[in-house]
């Protein structure tokens, strides 16, 4: 399994690198965003480690434009730690967000957490669902191809998108809060928080109202959470 690690800083690099060995995946290092993108494409990886401060290109662009046509997870690592580069982060799509300096460690725990969430059946809780399919009015979701139609419209969503959505359809006018989200979907060891879930909800909300959805929507309840509403 193979893991992108992009850092400019050759010192990071080398320690992750080998602590990632050793965990028995196969490191693949960048210098620089310019290639980090091109190790990414060629390299096909599990799961990117990604510094934001990069040259050429930094490591938000990175995560934007793998997540336009990936939903492989991205773990930010930064030497910042404010909260709007933290949420900007995640708006873009990051699974993770890691503030310098670090425990290499720390960042293999985070790796396999973000793993098991990837492979494991997450995203409904654990509860059996016939098919996993779920459909409501003009939406269909299949959680075997994860994939999302309106209509006959395609609505392209990341691997977490999905799982918030089916969570939510799958369970119609109940509410979750934010902790509910979050232990479902990514479980006990998450190191985030809950403004993780509002920032998946805000990007899912703006790419599913593209597309006519009467009958159904996304309601926040103020001070409670979230749910699929059918109206």
């Amino acid at each position: 399994m193979k893991i992108l690690i992009a850092d400019d800083n050759s010192d990071i690099t080398d320690i992750l690198a080998t602590y990632a060995e050793n965990e028995g995946y196969e490191p693949v290092v960048a210098k620089d965003g310019d290639e980090a993108l091109k190790l990414f494409a060629a390299e096909d990886p599990s799961v990117v480690l990604l510094d934001v401060m990069m040259p050429k290109v930094d490591g938000y662009e990175v995560c934007r434009q793998i997540r336009a046509k990936s939903s492989v997870p991205v773990i930010l690592i930064t030497a910042r730690g404010e909260d709007f580069e933290r949420i900007m982060g995640l708006d873009i799509g990051a699974d993770d967000y890691i503030v310098k300096p670090f425990s290499p460690s720390e960042v293999m725990a985070r790796v396999r957490a973000v793993l098991r969430r990837m492979s494991g059946n997450t995203a409904t809780g654990g509860k059996e669902t016939d098919g996993k399919v779920v459909k409501v009015g003009n939406m269909v979701i299949n959680l075997d191809e994860y994939s999302l139609y309106i209509g006959e419209t395609k609505v392209v969503l990341t691997k977490k998108e999905i799982e918030t959505m089916w969570t939510l359809a799958s369970n119609p006018n109940k509410v979750f809060t934010r902790d509910n989200l979050l232990d479902s979907l990514w479980g006990y060891d998450y190191y985030g928080d809950s403004r993780t879930v509002d920032s998946h909800i805000k990007r899912l909300r703006a790419k599913v109202d593209k597309v006519e959805h009467p009958g159904w929507s996304i309601k926040t309840i103020w001070g409670a959470g979230y749910k699929f509403e059918i109206e």
